[in-house]
């Protein structure tokens, strides 16, 4: 089979956060619920002329800076985002224009010519639905070369359950032939459901309820609670369900496991060294699997190792019994060497949707690097999840060369860097109160909304 992967990584998160520890504190939260309880400690916050596009552009510009790489060569760039700027113009368009006109000066005008563009779009999961595509289209030519683009920013109401999991940023990689850093097998185990677990709905109001509700604030309903300096009927913030999404992400990855086993009998507990998931907060890896963790311990002879650990397993005790094995030195082990490397990312920016599940990624190879472990020849499981909702699980393997990328990514270093903000400000910057950006680094940014007659609309990314 044609070995065809990862070859290299870029990223970008904002140069702004909000220390968990405050948060905390100013919600009347106890810490220890989110730092102890989710892993969280700090939540990247984006700036006032950053979103979905510019973050993309940054990612995609680290790639190329990084590599040297010919844009010329590329033939695909495909963006996986569920915070789409336009129900038309894919958000790829202004990335991608974005970083071509800083390459122009190497490579020359349209050096994107002849490259396709395109969104993928299923909540967390649309990344990885891009990921498989590119994998597919370069496998059938060996000079073929993609690039898949993670981008969002996770946004939810102030006050909120899912306040504290925000985050925001993005992941850019290379697919080759013959990558450096991770070649991808062609088997991904599948399931879908439709399910009402998180999404952004349209939302249709009558012109004269809606003027009467937005300027009668003693009659404001929820949806308006939020004091904004301008009116969007399209809202980021989505509808959710915390419990009942967990359930999906829980049954979804159940039957995608039993999917892929189907296409290629994998036993998981020894045959993946290291497993990354889609981390809607630090820890969620690690709770979500735990049910099937049960199972893999039971095809592997361990159970009785449990029993002698815990106790007994009974219904009438069946609480306290499961609480009492994800606590045990059995899972704490598996935890620990399988999980917590690509949990680190996470708990320094928080959600970052789509591109979640790649930066635990990311956050893996940075710590092995980091601490010189050597990666060579390990398996990587891959864990997806979209709400809406379906899953995608596969597999693959460190190549030796992969410090090579590795080393320029520096990514703990760039996070430890970052700009602290106060809570009265990451409210101001949420509700678009705040026009002026507050950080001044060299990088893309919006730097404007067209207002004429026939492009209303339109947006603009520089570096500035």
């Amino acid at each position: 089979m044609k070995k065809v992967g990862i070859n290299a990584i870029g990223y970008y998160v904002p140069n702004l956060y909000v220390e968990m520890q405050d948060l905390a504190d100013y919600r009347n939260i106890p810490y220890p619920k989110l730092n102890k309880g989710l892993g969280l400690e700090q939540m990247a916050i984006p700036d006032a002329n950053e979103d979905a596009a510019s973050f993309a552009a940054n990612a995609l510009l680290k790639l190329f800076k990084d590599t040297n790489l010919d844009p010329t060569t590329v033939g695909r760039i495909y963006l996986g985002t569920e915070s789409a700027l336009d129900a038309a113009k894919p958000t790829a368009t202004y990335a991608v224009e974005a970083v071509e006109k800083e390459l122009t000066k190497t490579y020359g005008e349209r050096c994107f010519k002849h490259c396709d563009i395109v969104d993928l779009t299923f909540a967390c999961i649309g990344a990885t639905d891009a990921l498989q595509n590119c994998l597919d289209w370069v496998r059938n030519n060996e000079n073929r070369k993609a690039i898949v683009i993670a981008s969002d920013v996770s946004k939810y109401q102030l006050l909120s359950t899912g306040e504290y999991t925000q985050g925001a940023g993005a992941v850019a990689f290379l697919i080759t032939h013959n990558p450096s850093i991770l070649t991808i097998d062609d088997v991904f185990g599948v399931a879908t459901k439709s399910e009402g677990d998180f999404f952004k709905p349209r939302r249709t109001f009558a012109i004269k309820d809606l003027a009467e509700e937005v300027l009668n604030t003693e009659k404001i309903s929820p949806f308006w609670k939020e004091t904004k300096a301008n009116i969007q009927v399209f809202k980021e913030e989505p509808v959710f369900n915390g419990q009942f999404s967990n359930q999906c992400y829980n049954d979804r990855i159940t039957e995608a496991l039993e999917h892929f086993n189907i296409q290629k009998e994998t036993n998981f507990l020894l045959d993946w060294d290291q497993i990354a998931f889609h981390l809607p907060y630090s820890y969620h890896g690690r709770r979500i699997i735990f049910d099937n963790w049960l199972k893999w311990i039971k095809i592997n002879n361990l159970y009785d190792r449990l029993i002698n650990e815990i106790g007994n397993y009974s219904e009438e005790n069946k609480k306290d019994w499961l609480k009492k094995a994800s606590k045990s030195t059995l899972y704490k082990t598996f935890v620990k060497n399988k999980i917590e490397p690509s949990e680190k990312a996470s708990s320094k920016i928080g959600n970052m949707y789509t591109a979640s599940i790649f930066m635990a990624f990311t956050s893996l190879l940075e710590q092995a690097y980091n601490q010189d472990t050597d990666l060579t020849n390990q398996t990587i499981g891959f864990v997806a999840y979209g709400s809406g909702s379906k899953s995608k699980v596969f597999e693959g393997k460190i190549m030796s060369t992969w410090k090579e990328n590795v080393s320029k990514l520096d990514l703990f270093n760039t996070l430890n860097n970052r700009i602290a903000i106060n809570v009265n400000t990451y409210e101001d910057l949420h509700n678009e109160k705040i026009i002026t950006p507050l950080c001044k680094s060299k990088k893309v940014v919006l730097t404007g909304i067209e207002t004429k007659e026939n492009y209303e609309g339109l947006r603009y990314y520089n570096i500035v």
